[in-house]
């Protein structure tokens, strides 16, 4: 699951960019409101945190202009601002939680799950299932035909992010987004390679490239005349 952090103390993004990681999700962060907009509308997260006290453009325009833009990502307010006007204003504007600082990381990490759970994307012991391809996302394996075969993490997010696409073309663009991250160096070159890894590892003939554009996991029965 992929988070957008936006908060502008370095010393906070860089904590909780680490506990949010060593539980299993992939962070980008931006540092003042203006950055944080620019991303949330990028559409590749699942879930944002918001500060409220943000340089350029503060934590309700934010969510304001993102919600009249039409997303509908979740989004929890992380803040200092704990008046009963000062929540309900944050959740009037359009937030899903709303945290105050400082907090218990127990609290943050429960209080994420269950963003996730109304998403439909509980972090615990789910799988994602397309043909006969079952995924762990969490324990980075894949079952095909009776055989448990190990991904590395990077691969595990490509082929989660392939399954919940199923039938659908992912651009190589979305793909970088996604799995390396909004500020990744990863080249078009480095998605080819693991698109590679992935054929190889899962013995698949149905994950076609689209020239110029990306790929798509494609029910087999569709696979007539498919590029490779």
């Amino acid at each position: 699951m992929k988070l957008l952090l936006v908060e502008d103390e370095s010393r906070l993004v860089d904590s909780l960019s680490h506990l949010l990681k060593r539980n299993g999700y992939v962070v980008d962060a931006a540092l003042d409101g203006q950055t944080g907009i620019d991303m949330a509308c990028t559409g590749v997260y699942d879930i944002i945190i918001l500060d409220r006290m943000l340089p350029y453009q503060d934590g309700l325009a934010v969510l304001r202009e993102f919600r009249s833009l039409g997303h509908d990502t979740p989004v929890l307010f992380l803040t200092a601002k704990d008046s009963p006007d000062d929540r309900a204003e944050g959740l009037n504007a359009g937030a899903d939680d709303y945290l105050i600082k400082p907090f218990f990381s127990v609290e943050l990490l429960a209080r994420l799950q269950a963003l996730a759970r109304r998403r439909g994307k509980e972090l615990t012991e789910n799988v994602l299932a397309a043909g006969d391809l079952v995924l762990n996302p969490m324990r980075c394996q894949v079952s095909k035909a009776g055989e448990i075969i190990q991904l590395t993490l990077k691969e595990s997010q490509l082929l989660e992010l392939l399954i919940r696409n199923y039938d659908r073309v992912v651009t190589k663009e979305q793909i970088i987004q996604k799995v390396w991250g909004y500020y990744s160096e990863a080249e078009f070159t480095t998605v080819n390679l693991y698109i590679h890894y992935l054929r190889k590892k899962l013995n698949i003939s149905n994950l076609k490239t689209i020239w110029g554009v990306g790929y798509s996991l494609y029910a087999k029965d569709k696979g007539a005349g498919a590029a490779h």
